[in-house]
């Protein structure tokens, strides 16, 4: 099993149980990582949880792109895929301290993950398959 099988996005499920179980409250989501005034006069706050969603964000953006390749590692990491979203599901559910909006959005990632890579592997597969002329 090469690294490339392994879900990139496991890591933002790593990221938020270090931030929060290791701190043992929820409050460190909420802590300004740095301030910037605005042309408007506000006060724009990026805070862990932010840094947390958009660690996130960009992990699923690859994700996304290893599902255009097909390989037998790619059914691997759609495989280990799913049990990462089954992981952030039983834990949303069970585990008190990952009942926030930070966690429930790292979910959604992995289950956007988990479709969009059945998805876009069924479809590039079927392509693969009408270009070798097996599939009208």
């Amino acid at each position: 099993m090469s690294l490339r099988s392994i879900p990139s996005i496991v890591l933002a499920f790593i990221l938020y149980n270090a931030i929060v179980f290791v701190s043992g409250t929820t409050e460190v989501l909420n802590t300004a990582l740095f301030e910037l005034p605005m042309l408007s006069g506000g006060i724009w706050r990026f805070e862990v949880g932010d840094l947390i969603i958009l660690v996130t964000l960009f992990l699923l953006f690859a994700e996304l792109i290893k599902a255009t390749y097909t390989s037998t590692s790619s059914l691997v990491d759609h495989g280990l895929s799913m049990v990462v979203f089954v992981a952030c599901l039983v834990e949303f559910l069970l585990a008190p301290l990952a009942a926030t909006s930070t966690f429930f959005l790292v979910m959604v990632a992995t289950a956007i993950d988990v479709v969009a890579g059945f998805t876009i592997g069924i479809r590039v597969a079927r392509r693969d398959l009408a270009i070798g002329g097996g599939i009208d």
